[in-house]
């Protein structure tokens, strides 16, 4: 059991509801652009390469993605890009965007009944418009106390966090699918983590080992089990 909590943080994306396989959807859509020349695994890795080398330009999110994809177009296409190519890319972002929001099983009754005990965040990185459209769409904004749309997620983002939030480490719980990001800063600083895996991760999020030694970590297998952690 976590001792102390009085604020738990809540990743969005594959914490709350589905997001990644609508991106390696879209993924699949761009490489069948080009018609298997390059293969589909050689794209993917151009793709993931541009990503990567573009993080600290333009963050995280769907616009993020859109950029890379074009990008990446432009760069294993010899003879160029078609113009027709370019709008596909275009409207895959923006279907990306407008993609439905399927909220997790069991999301709602944990919200509703953590609300009563304590004070909820959401701490999500992502496009700012993007995750605010999708929070919106959720109809779950009534059970957070705060909002905080991150341009990553390191321990020094979590003090900035918890500075705002005027609370200790020891008071905080972060709630998420990534080890990378949501929970081993927090554990890093003091605080608490519950990691809940999701069936499909980024590969940037990846971690080899998914359990920690710390007893302010702990594991469950769907959001309904944090419960009997807190």
């Amino acid at each position: 059991m976590i001792q102390d909590a009085a604020v738990i943080g809540f990743d969005a994306d594959d914490t709350l509801w589905d997001n990644e396989p609508f991106y390696r959807g879209m993924e699949n859509e761009f490489v069948g652009l080009f018609n298997g020349n390059p293969s589909g695994e050689e794209i993917s890795r151009e793709l993931y390469k541009t990503e990567m080398q573009n993080l600290m330009l333009y963050g995280y999110g769907s616009k993020a993605f859109v950029l890379s994809m074009i990008e990446t177009a432009l760069r294993i296409s010899p003879d160029g890009v078609s113009h027709r190519n370019v709008e596909k890319i275009i409207d895959l972002g923006k279907k990306l965007m407008a993609m439905p929001i399927q909220l997790l099983d069991g999301v709602e009754e944990v919200l509703e009944r953590l609300s009563r005990r304590y004070k909820l965040i959401v701490a999500t990185k992502g496009d700012l418009k993007d995750q605010e459209r999708k929070l919106r769409d959720s109809g779950l904004a009534r059970y957070f106390h705060h909002i905080e749309i991150m341009s990553d997620k390191k321990c020094d983002n979590y003090t900035a966090l918890l500075r705002h939030l005027d609370i200790i480490p020891g008071q905080f719980v972060m709630v998420g699918n990534s080890i990378k990001s949501d929970i081993q800063p927090v554990l890093d600083l003091g605080g608490s983590g519950i990691y809940i895996p999701y069936h499909t991760m980024w590969l940037h999020e990846y971690v080899e080992n998914d359990s920690l030694s710390c007893e302010r970590f702990h594991k469950v297998n769907a959001i309904g089990d944090i419960l009997e952690v807190l």
